[in-house]
C-alpha cells in the first residue's frame, strides 16, 4: 500500500465522525409552525392567521401546517386568507383534520398540500347570504371563479372545485350529480389528486413532510383573538347591538344609574373592542361614536333636537363603518331597533313615565282629591234664590244672597246696585243671575 493511500485510510474514519455531526438530508432544517383554523371564518380568524403567518415569516420557519376543521363562514374572511397563503414564501400544507367545507375547502385548495385524517371531508362550497339563501348570480360567479383559480394555482384540476361550488356540475360517481355540491372523502380526494395522502395525526404529516416532530411550533389564538372572533361572530353582532340599546332605553324607566344602562354601554364596547381587535374598525368609526354620544347629552341642554338627530346619525355611521359587510350591519342594526321598539311599547305600557329619567322632564303630579285637592263645588242648591245686588253688575259683580255673598254674572243686561235678582243658572264657578221686575210679573 503506497504512502498516499496510507494517508487517506488515517483520515478516512476522521471525515466520518465529521459526517455523523451534520444533520440528516433527509430532514429540512427550520421549525414547522402548526396553525389552528377550527370554527368560523370570519375577519378574526384572518387577522389570527395573518399574524401566525407573520410569526413564521419573522422566525424563518421551514414550513407551515393549517389543522382545518370548519364548516365555513365569510367569504370576504376567507379572500383575505387565501392572500396571506398565496404571498407568503414558506411552504404551506393543510391538514384537514374533520371538515373543509366552504369558505375551508377554498383556504385548503389555496395550499401547497393537502393531507386528511381517515374520516375528514371536504367541499360543499356553495356560497350563501347571511339569512341562508343562496347568493345573487353575481357573488355566485365570482365565488366559482375564486374556488377555480385557487385549485389551478396549486397544480389541481379545477373541474372538482367547480363541483364543491356549483351544484350544476355533474359528478354522479363522487355522489354529487347535478343540484349537489362535490363533497370529497379523503380517497377520493386522492383519486382526483386533491389530497396527498390519508394520516392520522399532524406528527405524521409533518414526518411525512420530511421534519422531525421536535421541529413542530404551535402557534394558537391568545385570548383576546378569541374574544374578538366571538365577538365580531355574525351571530353575535345584532345581540350586542339588540343589548346595548334595550340597556340604554330601559335605563331611562330606571331611577337612577343602574343594571340597563351598565349592560347598554359594556355591549356598545364590548362591539367595538371586538371589531378593533379584529381590525375592522379605525381610530374614525371611535372618534364619530365619541362625537355621537356627545351630542346626544348636549341635546338635553340646547333647543330644537338637531343635536340629537345627528348624533343618532353618527352613532349608527360608526356602526356601518365599523361591521364586516355595510349590508349585515344594517340589518343588525334593523333588529337591534325592532328589538328597542317592542321593549319601549311594553316598558311603557306596564311601567310608564313614574320613574327614572322621565321622572325628571315630564310633570307627574296632578290636583286630585286622595292628595287633599278638593275641586269647585258644585252650587246647584242656589237656583231659585233671591236676593239683591250690591255691586252694579256690567254684568258680572256681587250679590247677597241671605248672608252669603256671592261673585255673580247677568244674561247680559246691566243691572244697578240694589236690585232685586233670582238665581237662574249655576255653571260650576258662574252663577247666572236676572232682575226680579215684581211679585206680580213673577206669579204670571
Amino acid at each position: 500500500m503506497t504512502k498516499k493511500w496510507k494517508r487517506v485510510m488515517m483520515v478516512l474514519p476522521f471525515l466520518c465522525l465529521l459526517l455523523s455531526l451534520l444533520p440528516s438530508t433527509s430532514e429540512a432544517a427550520g421549525e414547522v409552525y402548526v396553525v389552528p383554523v377550527e370554527e368560523t371564518v370570519e375577519r378574526g380568524m384572518s387577522s389570527f392567521i395573518d399574524r401566525a403567518i407573520t410569526e413564521a415569516e419573522e422566525a424563518g420557519a421551514s414550513q407551515l401546517i393549517f389543522e382545518i376543521d370548519t364548516p365555513g363562514g365569510r367569504v370576504d374572511a376567507a379572500n383575505e386568507i387565501g392572500e396571506y397563503l398565496t404571498n407568503t414564501d414558506i411552504p404551506t400544507a393543510a391538514y384537514v383534520t374533520s371538515r373543509a367545507y366552504s369558505a375551508g375547502s377554498y383556504i385548503a385548495l389555496n395550499m401547497d398540500k393537502i393531507y386528511m385524517k381517515s374520516q375528514a371531508t371536504m367541499g360543499a362550497s356553495g356560497v350563501i347570504n347571511s339569512d341562508g339563501t343562496a347568493a345573487d348570480k353575481k357573488a355566485q360567479s365570482a365565488w366559482i371563479s375564486a374556488m377555480t383559480a385557487a385549485a389551478e394555482n396549486n397544480g389541481r384540476d379545477p373541474l372538482y372545485a367547480r363541483a364543491m361550488a356549483d351544484s350544476s356540475v355533474d359528478l354522479p360517481e363522487f355522489g354529487a350529480p347535478e343540484g349537489e355540491f362535490l363533497t370529497l372523502t379523503p380517497q377520493e380526494a386522492e383519486e382526483v389528486g386533491y389530497s396527498d395522502g390519508t394520516l392520522e395525526n399532524t406528527e405524521a404529516v409533518v414526518e411525512e413532510l420530511g421534519f422531525d416532530t421536535s421541529a413542530i411550533k404551535r402557534v394558537d389564538p391568545t385570548f383576546t383573538e378569541n374574544l374578538a372572533r366571538f365577538l365580531t361572530n355574525p351571530a353575535v353582532v345584532p345581540i350586542l347591538l339588540s343589548l346595548a340599546s334595550l340597556g340604554l332605553v330601559a335605563e331611562l324607566y330606571t331611577p337612577g344609574f343602574g343594571l340597563p344602562g351598565l349592560t347598554g354601554i359594556v355591549s356598545l364596547l364590548l362591539f367595538f373592542y371586538g371589531h378593533v381587535i379584529a381590525g375592522l374598525a379605525g381610530f374614525e368609526a371611535i372618534i364619530l361614536l365619541v362625537v355621537g354620544v356627545g351630542l346626544i347629552i348636549a341635546e338635553f341642554f340646547l333647543p330644537g333636537g338637531i343635536a340629537g338627530i345627528a348624533g343618532a346619525v353618527a352613532i349608527v355611521a360608526s356602526l356601518l363603518m365599523s361591521g364586516q359587510d355595510v349590508g349585515y350591519m344594517a340589518f343588525s342594526i334593523g333588529i337591534a331597533l325592532l328589538v328597542t321598539i317592542v321593549a319601549s311599547v311594553l316598558l311603557f305600557k306596564f311601567v310608564g313615565f313614574q320613574n327614572g329619567f322621565f321622572k325628571k322632564i315630564i310633570l307627574s303630579d296632578s290636583t286630585n282629591t286622595s292628595e287633599g285637592y278638593v275641586s269647585s263645588k258644585s252650587r246647584l242648591d242656589l237656583i231659585g234664590q233671591e236676593g239683591k245686588s250690591i255691586t252694579p253688575l256690567r254684568p258680572s259683580g256681587s250679590g247677597i244672597f241671605g248672608e252669603e255673598k256671592l261673585d255673580v254674572v247677568t244674561e247680559g243686561s246691566f243691572i244697578q246696585v240694589n236690585e232685586p235678582v233670582k238665581v237662574v243658572k249655576v255653571e260650576g264657578s258662574r252663577i247666572v243671575v236676572r232682575k226680579v221686575e215684581n211679585q206680580e210679573e213673577e206669579e204670571v
